[in-house]
């Protein structure tokens, strides 16, 4: 097929460029030297679409084929983008990125260079020649000015004129379209196609291609997704497309398989998103009214959403009575707990699914308990656990529900506290500076059992004061602060070189704690204990600045991340607990972790892990993660992979 006849039926809608994530990629310098490979006819590769319907295809203006299909581009997004953004002089609807990257590229007529607009070389230059203006105007209207320049040279003049025609050729080009299409092409077989076809550059998943087919029949639907997204960022909730399309899915159809969609009405699929989203707005106010859980830090378990969502869509967007709120959040704190989607996410959620739509919430609660064994928090689950574990959000949800105080003001703990000052702060009990000096691990100086919450004024006058000090001077104020964040009464624990035992007595403590709130959740009375908020939540005060904090504890990695964020690479979970996806048993805590790849897709998993031993990095490799053990080398490892990407 002609290149222009590819950008016609793209401007059509016959052939669809999916809205992937990750957009428009592509510097100026591959846009040059894309259109210096046209010009000199070498190879460009073949693109690779997939046929799929189009149930309302004329909302992009008679955009699909007559018998309602649309052929979505897998393979040669960014070079079409670049086709249409340059020869047609406007980006393509769909469009993300920066415009001028398409915008300016010239052509040399004496040295067929292509460059981009620069006045201190090009004004009032005419061997230089707009490549938009020539394939929009045609070779007509530059005749005065290769004519002028020839100066009557008519070799000259026919060289000028061959090469602007080579360049309008472009457009006449013949390319190799690949089209996957029939029955058997389902979503999961079309992404194992295109991840073959494309393993040198950004992954695609199901969830990609799932949405790729509802843009193909609604085409702002992404755009309406993405408003969703930023009204839940404003209000310190940080969601992925994918993980929204899951939950519409779950919602619409009673399963997780993205290729449910394909049997599912547009209009059905408008209403279910909207329900969707009126939905998980309800969640994330009942969970910071009722658990506390009141910003993006602390809500773990994102898998379990689906199913919460659905139990909502049974009874029209709201939790019927207390009882079954709460022992849905029972439920919902034992899934993260114990990590019910690390491993085979919609296998688990399926299960999860239909035992919902057959006996609700206790049938939910039911095959928790068959898979899990036991539904008791021990105090050894508190082993290990670090800012970024499942335990860390129990920590701050129990501080929240519990009223802890601020251990210098003796003020309950709570979102509504005002002032500069006043925001919650992780706070280690044995200072870590301290800790070191007696040899403790990182796992161990960072471990649950060592952190509580203090208002920032606090933290800042606690400092680096050993527990043995400060914690006296609490206990003859106020004595009972101290039990309200379950730091033992025992002064002899307050040691550094008593700390493992006073680990040992905080995780019994505290996973007594969770247990009498769980117990309530479950059996009930079914009190209120936070106010539930009406409307979708404002950025809480309670937000807890701690990612400075982990950071630190690597050198370099504050400017690493912030060259990936100027690339647009994703950013990592920090001390975040990795685990084995098969089992999700934990086996490290990694200083950052990209559980997606680094371009934020569905990638190979990153984890940069400084201290990892030998155990933990077989482990680690032998379940696909790739290990970095410095700043630098994870930077260089940065560095090839986009100067791949540029090669590509």
């Amino acid at each position: 097929m002609q290149i222009s006849q590819i950008l016609d039926k793209v401007n059509s809608g016959d052939i669809a460029l999916p809205e992937f994530q990750r957009g428009y990629v592509w510097t100026r310098d591959q846009v040059r030297g894309f259109f210096q490979s046209l010009y000199r006819g070498y190879p460009i590769g073949g693109f690779l679409t997939w046929s799929t319907k189009a149930t309302n295809a004329d909302a992009r203006g008679n955009a699909a084929e007559k018998d309602g299909t649309i052929h979505l581009l897998l393979d040669g997004q960014q070079r079409v983008t670049t086709l249409f953004g340059v020869t047609r002089g406007t980006p393509p609807q769909f469009f993300e990125g920066n415009p001028e990257t398409l915008s300016g590229l010239h052509f040399n007529l004496d040295t067929e260079a292509f460059e981009f607009y620069a006045p201190a070389k090009m004004k009032d230059n005419p061997t230089w020649v707009n490549v938009t203006a020539l394939f929009q105007q045609g070779i007509g209207a530059h005749l005065v000015t290769v004519t002028t320049l020839a100066e009557g040279d008519t070799v000259l003049q026919a060289t000028y004129f061959e090469r602007l025609n080579r360049i309008t050729q472009i457009k006449d080009r013949l390319v190799h379209i690949e089209d996957v299409t029939g029955p058997d092409m389902t979503i999961d077989v079309v992404v194992e196609i295109f991840n073959r076809v494309n393993s040198g550059g950004t992954k695609l998943s199901k969830g990609d291609l799932a949405l790729a087919a509802v843009c193909a029949s609604w085409p702002s639907a992404r755009v309406t997704m993405k408003g969703a997204l930023a009204d839940w960022s404003d209000a310190g909730f940080n969601f992925k497309l994918d993980w929204l399309l899951r939950n519409t899915t779950a919602v619409v159809t009673g399963g997780a398989e993205f290729s449910r969609l394909g049997d599912v009405a547009m209009t059905e699929f408008k209403d279910g998103l909207q329900e969707t989203v009126a939905a998980i707005s309800y969640l994330l106010n009942s969970l910071g009214g009722r658990l506390g859980l009141d910003h993006d830090r602390v809500v773990n378990g994102r898998g379990a959403f689906p199913v919460m969502s659905r139990l909502l869509h049974h009874h029209r967007g709201t939790f019927p009575d207390s009882m079954t709120r709460d022992r849905l959040f029972y439920w919902y704190i034992h899934s993260f707990l114990w990590g019910r989607y690390t491993g085979a996410t919609e296998t688990a959620l399926n299960q999860d699914l239909q035992a919902l739509d057959e006996g609700g919430v206790d049938a939910l609660i039911a095959v928790l308990q068959r898979s899990r064994g036991h539904l008791d928090i021990r105090p050894d689950d508190f082993i290990a656990s670090s800012i970024g574990s499942r335990f860390y959000p129990l920590l701050y949800l129990l501080t929240r529900v519990h009223g802890a105080q601020d251990l210098l003001s003796g003020v309950p703990l709570k979102d509504t506290l005002l002032g500069r000052n006043s925001s919650l702060q992780v706070h280690h009990i044995f200072p870590k500076a301290r800790l070191r000096e007696y040899g403790y691990s990182k796992e161990e100086v960072n471990a649950v059992a060592n952190l509580c919450f203090l208002t920032q004024d606090s933290n800042l006058k606690i400092g680096a004061k050993p527990p043995a000090i400060y914690l006296e001077e609490i206990a003859e104020r106020m004595p009972e602060t101290l039990s309200s964040q379950w730091i033992p009464a025992d002064r002899l624990l307050w040691r550094p070189e008593n700390y493992g035992y006073f680990l040992e007595e905080r995780r019994r403590l505290l996973a007594n704690a969770a247990n009498s709130f769980l117990r309530v959740l479950h059996d009930g009375p079914y009190p209120v204990t936070l106010t539930e908020a009406s409307g979708l939540p404002l950025r809480s005060a309670t937000n807890v600045a701690d990612h400075e904090e982990t950071s630190e504890e690597v050198p370099g990695l504050s400017s690493l991340l912030a060259l990936l964020a100027n690339v647009g690479m994703a950013q990592p979970e920090h001390e975040a607990e990795v685990c084995d996806p098969r089992t999700g048993k934990a086996i490290t805590i990694a200083a950052a972790f990209w559980p997606q790849g680094l371009q934020g897709e569905t990638g190979t998993p990153v984890l940069l892990s400084p201290e990892t031993t030998p155990a933990e990095l077989k482990a680690l490799e032998s379940c696909g993660y790739r290990v970095f053990h410095s700043s630098e080398s994870l930077g260089r490892y940065v560095s090839r992979l986009r100067a791949e990407q540029r090669a590509n």
